[in-house]
Order: structure tokens, then C-alpha cells, then sequence
């Protein structure tokens, strides 16, 4: 089912790299019992409101992730972490249609499997974050209660997204920059990726 959004057919009626690839991976989709919604600038597919998959053009490939996809079995070998950070989306990354077909049916599967997951209720637990503050960040947080407050009720990944966008310059007056061009979005609660 699609929801009635004009941004879901924009998206793949646009001309681009990937258009067939995207439109076949649509086509997958459309025979499972996923709904079809538009988030994060691309499509992504859902059962009873949770986030399942999401489908990405990137300019060397396109691909098929999934948000709970380190809790899949993946017998077939083809998923894979899409960053150095990534700790719960797992990814099946392809260029062509060729590479598409052979995994046609073991996506399915996957995305069968993924539902089977979300009516079950499985969760992701992580290992305790292990990420340290910068000590621009502490200095800032020690300076400004409301900052700090505000920065402990994000969810933890959305703090754990700031702190790796904090903590990855070597200098700290572009760490320090990083801070105070996020801190409103901290103020208002928003993770560096929400609108």
C-alpha cells in the first residue's frame, strides 16, 4: 500500500543513475505487506507504523537497508553494515539489475523476516556507548545548564550522532564550531538529521 504523497512518485518518477534498480526494488516491496511512506528524503517502508526498510540512491550503487537488519539472519551473506558506525541498519548494496536478480527472493525473504521481527516486538540492544565527550562539549554543557539538560533528553542516537559528528575534527576550534552551529537544534530537542 502507498500513501497518498506526491513526494513518493516524484521520487521515483525523476530521471537519475538508479531509476530501474529503484523501481525494482518498488516492485518488491510492493508484494509484501509493507506500507509504502516518504521519510529521511527517500522511501521507506513500514509495518503497523515501525520502520522496516528504506530504499538509497548513492552516487556508486544503490541499495536495500534495513533498520533492525543486524537482528536478521542473513544466511546469504549479503548484508552488510553501511558505515564504521552503523550498529543496527544493515544494507544490501547492488549497481545493476544483474547483481539485483539472484537476490531477489532472498530479499523477500528478508523483508518477510523483518516483519516477523516488528510483530514480535524484537528489539536492538546496543552495548553501553562508549563514546567520550569531547571537552569542548563538556566545557560547553558545564557552562550552560539548559544546553546540558536539553543534550541528556535526546535519545541515545541522537546524542550518540552528535557525538561522533563532535568528536571527528582534530581541531578544537572546528569541534567547538560543530557545537555552537548545533546547539539550537539541541535546544529544540532535534537530532543533526531532523527537520
Amino acid at each position: 500500500m502507498t500513501r497518498d504523497d506526491p513526494r513518493i512518485e516524484a521520487y521515483f518518477s525523476k530521471s537519475g543513475r538508479w531509476q530501474s534498480e529503484l523501481q525494482a526494488l518498488r516492485s518488491l516491496l510492493s508484494e509484501t505487506p509493507l506500507v509504502e511512506d516518504f521519510k529521511w528524503r527517500s522511501p521507506c517502508y513500514t509495518f503497523d507504523g515501525a520502520n522496516v526498510a528504506t530504499i538509497w540512491a548513492m552516487k556508486e550503487a544503490c541499495g536495500l537497508s534495513f533498520f533492525k537488519g543486524v537482528l536478521l539472519k542473513d544466511p546469504a551473506g549479503i548484508l552488510t553494515a553501511p558505515g564504521d558506525n552503523s550498529r543496527s541498519v544493515r544494507l544490501f548494496r547492488f549497481s545493476s539489475l544483474e547483481q539485483l536478480a539472484p537476490h531477489r527472493d532472498t530479499l523477500k525473504g528478508y523483508v518477510l523476516e523483518a516483519i516477523g521481527l516488528e510483530k514480535a516486538g524484537a528489539k536492538v540492544t546496543f552495548e553501553k556507548d562508549d563514546l567520550a565527550y569531547p571537552a569542548e562539549l563538556v566545557d560547553r554543557l558545564d557552562a550552560d545548564t539548559a544546553l546540558r539538560e536539553a543534550f541528556e533528553a535526546l535519545t541515545p542516537g541522537r546524542r550518540r550522532g552528535y557525538l561522533l559528528h563532535f568528536t571527528e575534527p582534530k581541531q578544537p576550534a572546528t569541534r567547538t564550531a560543530r557545537i555552537d552551529r548545533h546547539a539550537d537544534r539541541i535546544l529544540a530537542g532535534k537530532g543533526m538529521h531532523d527537520r
